[in-house]
């Protein structure tokens, strides 16, 4: 048998055991309890700092970048700061902000097409009942230029219709810019005609100097004719307004492979690489065209060039400078937008330059032809038959020039000579020489000359007053 101290001691000493156990499972608790208490604590500051880090990230957001993004659909030239954080980007809060700002910027131009459609539909519709009102006051003014013949009221008359003529031309821009049509449908006319009228179209057109190297005839279809001159007159315009006013502004006009070049070359201080890149794309008309890009006031000039480009396939550059230390405009007009005129049947204007072509044929014809043998009396012929010639730019009149492979009378040649037959009885008419180059200012002057001219010839003539020096008899023959 088991004694009792035996038992007593094995007791005490499982008991013993037992709480060594427990102590130290309670310790092992403890431990894990305040090692858990740290880790929550630091999962707490790491939240908090994470927190405290997005809160500044959509501050920086909403402060600096949303503004930024904003302003530069206007001008993009700005850039758009970066997050705040150096860890942000390519996270998951990173990817989040910079889709708000690609949704921000979808939205923003949407906004903003919806808005410049409504103004330009408003403007639309203004500038129609202005183009409108000023065409019957154009035809009002002409009507008076016929009825009255008094030079003074004349001159007001003409100076009056030039001025309707400028505030037309700036309603017709800013039509063409708010997408309308171009405002009128002319028939087939020359090449210089649409140039001379856009610049006729101008305060300074006695600046613009044109200098006319096509060939004559060279005429523009119906439907290109009023776009050439709404875009010559506003590349004038830029021109005259960015140089000096003592200065001229050159026009060329040439043929080229693909068809006709107008080049305007003026001698103002030209425009740095931005603006011209700027310019470059409104002339293009690649891009969508808004109001709220054209400055304050708006600039619609460019704008509307661009426009016709577009619509009429038409070709502008401005990216080069001029010779003369301005800006060089090159217009181009394509084959399939040319065609031909008999400038004899249908001569150009009396204001637009001669072609330098014709001058050089005129100069030809009136050429001497070799001179005769000394001792040798010219031989006795009929007179040559006139070959007529394009009608001169510039008059009403024709010109006459040598026939491919004619000969004068009387030329040493072994060849039989072919006369016209002429009746006796009908007198000559003299040729008429071509007329000198006139400015709109000698047009206009000629005009009211022939107006006054005629004024005074239905005016009735008085009787002279008898001259008190004669004597009775003398006034009695006189009277």
């Amino acid at each position: 048998m088991i004694e009792l101290p035996d038992l007593v001691a094995g007791g005490l000493a499982a008991g013993t055991l037992s709480a060594l156990v427990l102590g130290g499972g309670l310790l092992r608790a403890r431990r894990q309890k305040a090692a858990l208490r740290a880790e929550v604590t630091e999962l707490r500051a790491r939240l908090r700092g994470a927190e405290g880090a997005f809160v500044s990230e959509v501050e920086h957001l909403a402060a600096r970048r949303m503004p930024a993004a904003a302003a530069q659909l206007t001008h993009p030239h700005l850039k758009v700061p970066g997050p705040a954080g150096h860890q942000t980007p390519g996270t998951p809060t990173g990817i989040a902000l910079e889709y708000v700002l690609t949704a921000l910027r979808e939205e923003l131009t949407a906004q903003r097409a919806r808005i410049d459609a409504a103004a330009q539909a408003g403007l639309r519709g203004a500038t129609r009942e202005i183009q409108a009102a000023l065409y019957r006051l154009q035809d009002a003014l002409r009507g008076l230029q016929q009825r009255y013949d008094e030079p003074e009221l004349a001159q007001t008359l003409f100076a009056l219709d030039h001025e309707n003529e400028q505030s037309l031309r700036r309603a017709q821009v800013a039509a063409v810019v708010c997408g309308a049509w171009v405002g009128l449908a002319r028939e087939e006319s020359h090449v210089v005609d649409a140039v001379t009228g856009g610049q006729a179209r101008l305060a300074g057109y006695h600046r613009v100097r044109v200098h006319n190297h096509l060939e004559p005839g060279t005429a523009l279809v119906s439907h290109a004719v009023e776009p050439v001159a709404v875009i010559v007159a506003e590349l004038l315009d830029n021109a005259l307004r960015h140089s000096a006013p003592d200065t001229d502004v050159v026009v060329h006009l040439e043929h080229v492979h693909h068809g006709v070049c107008v080049t305007v070359d003026d001698a103002g201080l030209g425009m740095t690489q931005d603006e011209r890149a700027r310019a470059q794309r409104l002339v293009a008309g690649s891009e969508p065209i808004l109001l709220t890009d054209l400055g304050d006031p708006p600039r619609m000039g460019l704008a509307a060039v661009g426009r016709l480009t577009r619509q009429f396939d038409l070709s502008v550059d401005v990216s080069s400078p001029s010779p003369y230390g301005g800006v060089r405009a090159v217009l181009r007009v394509d084959t399939h937008l040319l065609g031909r005129i008999d400038p004899e049947l249908r001569p150009p204007s009396v204001s637009a330059p001669r072609s330098t072509r014709e001058r050089a044929a005129v100069r030809e014809t009136a050429a001497p032809g070799p001179a005769a043998p000394a001792g040798t009396a010219p031989a006795p012929t009929a007179p040559a038959p006139a070959v007529p010639a394009p009608a001169a730019e510039g008059s009403g009149g024709t010109e006459h020039e040598r026939a491919p492979g004619h000969q004068e009378p009387g030329a040493p040649s072994g060849l039989p000579q072919r006369r016209r037959r002429t009746r006796p009885d009908t007198p000559e008419v003299p040729q008429r020489q071509p007329a000198a180059e006139r400015r709109p200012e000698a047009a206009a002057a000629a005009l009211a000359a022939l107006q006054y001219g005629t004024a005074a010839a239905r005016t009735p003539k008085r009787a002279p007053a008898p001259d008190p020096r004669r004597t009775d008899d003398e006034g009695e023959a006189a009277r």
